[in-house]
């Protein structure tokens, strides 16, 4: 067992200590919490209190924002997050099934072993198809994992893209110009945006076209470089459509499609371009196909009978 150490840095004013410390200490506490150490504050004097390796974390961490601080003269709490990224990085291995820092300063992990194993998929594979029903977290994970290159640098752009597909309505019966008619089969994305990044800072990579939501049809005749690039609901694009948006990846990128081949929106005469693309390219070297079921469904107990209940009736009628 290795023993715990002690070290402390002297800051250069008490004006330094406050807008390092954040609005109650909410930054230390982010760093507290992300690195896993005890931090002492007392006027200028910050202590650290833990292992080697999280106390040789936490002074990498304190180097940087004071850096940041020196630069921009403030410190967000995105800033915070990144840093502790960037940190952890570098040097922690035993907790590779951890993603990205959620608002609440917790961090994003797989809850099953389903979901271990997606992971483990993302950050294996260059293409990840996911498969399974709703509430298992496709979603969410995959928004994790780009957030989480983005905040280490590994990639500059998050493309978020959903297939305008309805479920029972038409678009163009819905009200408002195209960007209203649009909003809705986008916002899950947005939702699990905000669950782990600032809205002010979501706003702001979106004005900068760091962080682009857009639907499918849009992505045709694009090359998407140093970029991660998730579609959503990809049981709803067609065959054509998948493969023009899996040819969309450039260098340096990833691309993440998720889906639930049991709620195809699309024309029965129209193939699931998802179902196609988990016979037609099984494998294929760094593109991994998971698949998760109702056991990796983590919302409320009561969904993971919701739908073990329909994949029954289903199975009886077949």
């Amino acid at each position: 067992m290795t023993e715990p150490v002690s070290r402390s840095l002297a800051l250069d004013s008490r004006e330094e200590a406050v807008l390092l410390f954040g609005t109650r200490d909410n930054f230390l506490k982010l760093v507290r919490d992300g690195l896993g150490v005890r931090i002492v504050a007392r006027g200028d004097i910050v202590q650290f209190d833990g292992t080697e390796e999280a106390v040789g974390q936490t002074e990498r961490a304190f180097g940087q924002l004071r850096s940041i601080l020196r630069t921009n003269g403030q410190i967000t709490v995105e800033d915070v997050k990144t840093i502790i990224e960037v940190v952890r990085a570098g040097s922690e291995r035993n907790g590779a099934q951890n993603l990205t820092m959620t608002e609440g300063g917790k961090y994003l992990r797989p809850r099953t072993d389903g979901q271990g194993r997606y992971v483990q998929a993302l950050r294996e594979n260059d293409v990840t198809i996911c498969i399974g029903p709703a509430g298992t977290g496709k979603t969410f994970l995959a928004v994790g994992m780009a957030v989480t290159l983005l905040r280490q640098g590994v990639v500059k752009k998050i493309v978020l893209v959903r297939p305008a597909v309805e479920a029972g309505e038409r678009l163009g019966f819905l009200p408002g110009d195209l960007v209203a008619k649009i909003n809705p089969y986008l916002r899950p994305l947005l939702d699990a945006l905000n669950d782990l990044i600032d809205i002010e800072q979501v706003k702001k990579y979106m004005e900068a076209e760091i962080i682009e939501i857009v639907p499918l049809a849009y992505m045709r005749g694009r090359t998407l470089n140093n970029a991660c690039i998730i579609l959503d609901e990809g049981q709803n694009a067609t065959t054509a459509q998948m493969k023009m948006f899996l040819t969309r990846m450039g260098v340096s990128s990833k691309i993440i499609v998720t889906g639930d081949i049991t709620q195809v929106d699309l024309p029965p005469t129209l193939k699931s371009g998802l179902v196609d693309a988990m016979h037609r390219l099984r494998g294929i070297p760094r593109l991994g196909i998971i698949h998760l079921d109702e056991k990796d469904i983590v919302r409320h107990p009561l969904v993971q009978q919701i739908v073990k209940a329909y994949e029954d009736d289903e199975r009886k009628r077949r």
